[in-house]
């Protein structure tokens, strides 16, 4: 099975098991960087959840994710407009003050990351910001029919040092607000920087 099938099938119990999770804090770590009705990409927005608290928080929001099934549930509880498109596919210019990829790039083969990491790089704002998070780990591995790419500090030191206009602003590790998950995550917020 194909990670995008996992999600296409089982779309119900994935948004029943997330929407609901309390991520101010994790909002928090973003927000403090951005402008007030700033424009955020929400990349592998899966329910929405994080689009619609945006949203209520007055920013212009966007929203993109690779099944079908959640961009249709996504569109019905944001009222956002969100488009299927995975992260391999981003061509924006200069077009956001942030990037939302929560829990989403853990998706992303690890040899592709650079790649995608420029992409998202290209999207941003000169002085924009990006949060991204992956399970916390150094391996590939599938888990009930999805593929992840974990990532300790280590591994995301090497992946940022790549680019000459990245400033790690903040990086940490948090626990799994799931009651039935016992996992630790790496959350890391960057500043795009002019190149030098």
């Amino acid at each position: 099975m194909k990670t995008i099938d996992y999600y296409n099938q089982h779309v119900d119990k994935f948004i029943t098991s997330t929407f609901h999770i309390e991520m101010g804090e994790l909002y928090q770590s973003f927000m403090r960087y951005l402008p007030d009705s700033g424009s955020i990409l929400d990349i592998g927005c899966g329910s929405g959840r994080d689009s619609l608290a945006f949203k209520k928080l007055g920013y212009q929001v966007e929203a993109i994710d690779y099944s079908e099934e959640l961009v249709t549930k996504a569109r019905e509880l944001t009222g956002i407009n969100v488009r299927m498109q995975s992260f391999y596919e981003l061509s924006e210019l200069q077009q956001y003050d942030g990037i939302w990829a929560c829990a989403s790039l853990l998706h992303c083969e690890r040899k592709h990351l650079p790649e995608v990491l420029e992409k998202i790089l290209k999207a941003l704002k000169v002085n924009g910001i990006c949060y991204v998070s992956f399970k916390y780990g150094d391996r590939d591995r599938y888990k009930n029919g999805r593929k992840f790419t974990d990532m300790n500090e280590l591994q995301a030191q090497n992946l940022l040092k790549k680019f000459d206009n990245i400033l790690l602003l903040q990086q940490w590790i948090t626990v799994d607000k799931r009651p039935d998950h016992n996992e630790d995550w790496l959350n890391i917020v960057f500043q795009k920087k002019l190149n030098k």
